[in-house]
């Protein structure tokens, strides 16, 4: 209500009184959607300033402006030293002006989103602020005035479209009529109604007042009152200054609560994976399980074998199948499954860590969010921030990884992000056993696939990971890509060779639709 016509008109009162004697001496702009006027009458100086932002309008008179040296602009030099003659409010419009000398006008039109302001001379306008409003160009001022009938009779003429005809009313108005009953009164009593609240809103009666988590200047007297005043330049000021002291505080909080709550998804994401991985190592106890085995059926077994069937004792009758090295003993055979056990219980008793160190990162998260959405300072929030550790500024930077990870079917996808990332992923980010995929005869991105412990790659899972390679490559137009699969351990880099060209060795070539 703060650009109301209600209260634009006491204000362009209470303006005609206060600039009495004045002349403008300067008229500036400091930023994109601000505009300052300095009135002055030899002995003391008055400001005027405009803020035309699309999402806050709203006039504000400060004591006094200091005037930045840099990226400031005079603006409106016809106006420049005339002085006041008058200021008129145009009838129920949301519009008032500041007669000069010379037949030149100040026109303050304050539309919302489309507010801005005006130089006009002779009943045309010669100037404006914000020229994107090009329709400003075609204003007549004359034509400003708009008539408004009160009486009972444009009541009964107009219903149900009473807000229509009573076009200077804004919807807090209405809001207040409603809950008065006005809904349900005949015509006579909502023109009473009518009547009385246009008594109140013509009073000098200024409140600020919260409603609804929103800080509002009104007329009447709804909502928390935080100030009350019966001066329009001092409500406007004192509405601006909270307004923004609001807002400096509500962005504060967003910026801080926006980093938090991202932090906190990423701690989520991490202790999700890392579980999920905890799981099946814990589930995953084969290497173990197959050197017993084999220590246990020594006798039996001959250097040389590929493969052994072994009944599994925790499940009599059940044969156990392992895989062994041709070239060694059975007793080294078990020796290297132990060693694989060893390494299990070391991954496992890491993911632990990491998963609780994890968990207790969320919950500081958790905790610093609660409080930062009580404090109600920005300076609060910002020290807060800073003791936390979780600025921005205070966070180490992340570390750039050479490629771009996905997951299918629970197993972990990475495709290389260039030619040089290409040779990283796959020289320093994959295992022996891992998946290698690349499209046929063309450059893109090197694909690897996690191998994980005693498992056979899934048919759909190389299928996936092929597509990807097709799609990151040049034959991602194509309808079909050949795309080689092998595993890494027979990829290898010739010196010399350029970033990402490598050499294969028993590939094999799958048919795939290129799909991101």
């Amino acid at each position: 209500m703060h650009n109301s016509y209600f209260l634009l008109q006491q204000l362009s009162l209470e303006l005609t009184e206060q600039l009495q004697g004045f002349s403008i001496v300067s008229c500036f702009s400091q930023s994109k959607d601000e505009l300052v006027f300095e009135f002055n009458n030899e002995r003391k100086s008055f400001f005027l300033k405009a803020h035309l932002q699309p999402d806050f309008c709203c006039l504000s008179f400060p004591s006094s402006f200091n005037r930045a040296r840099k990226n400031s602009v005079d603006l409106f030099p016809e106006v420049i030293l005339k002085s006041v003659k008058s200021v008129p409010q145009f009838e129920n419009e949301r519009c008032f002006a500041i007669n000069l000398s010379d037949d030149l006008s100040l026109i303050f039109k304050m539309h919302g989103n489309r507010a801005n302001v005006l130089v006009a001379q002779d009943d045309k306008i010669i100037g404006i602020f914000r020229n994107h409003q090009e329709a400003d160009w075609q204003i007549k001022p004359s034509q400003l005035n708009r008539e408004l009938n009160w009486s009972l009779e444009t009541v009964t003429q107009n219903e149900p479209n009473l807000k229509k005809a009573f076009y200077t009313l804004n919807s807090e108005a209405w809001s207040f009529l409603e809950s008065q009953g006005f809904n349900s009164a005949d015509s006579t009593a909502k023109w009473n109604l009518l009547k009385n609240l246009k008594k109140q809103l013509e009073k000098s009666e200024f409140f600020i007042i919260r409603k609804d988590g929103t800080l509002k200047l009104m007329l009447i007297p709804v909502g928390e009152i935080i100030k009350q005043t019966q001066s329009a330049v001092q409500a406007l000021n004192e509405f601006f200054l909270i307004r923004m002291q609001t807002h400096a505080l509500d962005n504060e909080k967003l910026r801080a609560l926006s980093l938090l709550r991202e932090k906190e998804k990423q701690a989520e994401s991490y202790i999700t994976k890392n579980q999920a991985l905890l799981n099946g190592l814990l589930h995953d106890a084969h290497y173990q399980l197959w050197g017993d085995l084999i220590m246990a059926n020594l006798h039996q077994l001959t250097k040389g074998a590929e493969s052994v069937s072994l009944e599994n004792y925790h499940e009599p009758g059940k044969l156990v199948s392992i895989k062994l090295k041709q070239d060694l003993t059975p007793q080294k055979n078990a020796e290297v499954f132990y060693r694989k056990a060893r390494n299990q219980k070391i991954e496992i008793n890491k993911l632990y860590e990491a998963i609780t160190e994890k968990q207790a990162q969320l919950e500081k998260l958790n905790r610093l969010r609660k409080e930062i959405e009580s404090l109600e300072t920005p300076q609060a929030i910002r020290e807060g921030m800073a003791k936390s550790g979780f600025t921005k500024s205070q966070q180490q930077d992340v570390v750039r990884l050479p490629y771009r990870e996905t997951e299918f079917k629970g197993y972990i996808i990475r495709i290389g992000k260039s030619a040089a990332d290409n040779d990283e992923l796959t020289l320093k980010y994959s295992h022996k056993d891992d998946l290698w995929l690349h499209a046929k005869d063309v450059s893109g991105s090197h694909v690897i696939v996690k191998q994980q412990s005693g498992k056979e790659f899934p048919k759909d899972v190389i299928e996936r990971a092929a597509e990807l390679a097709a799609f990151y490559s040049k034959r991602k137009g194509e309808s079909l890509c050949p795309v080689a699969v092998t595993s890494k351990k027979f990829v290898r880099k010739r010196k010399g060779d350029p970033a990402g060209a490598v050499v294969v060795e028993k590939e094999k070539v799958i048919l795939v639709e290129p799909r991101g």
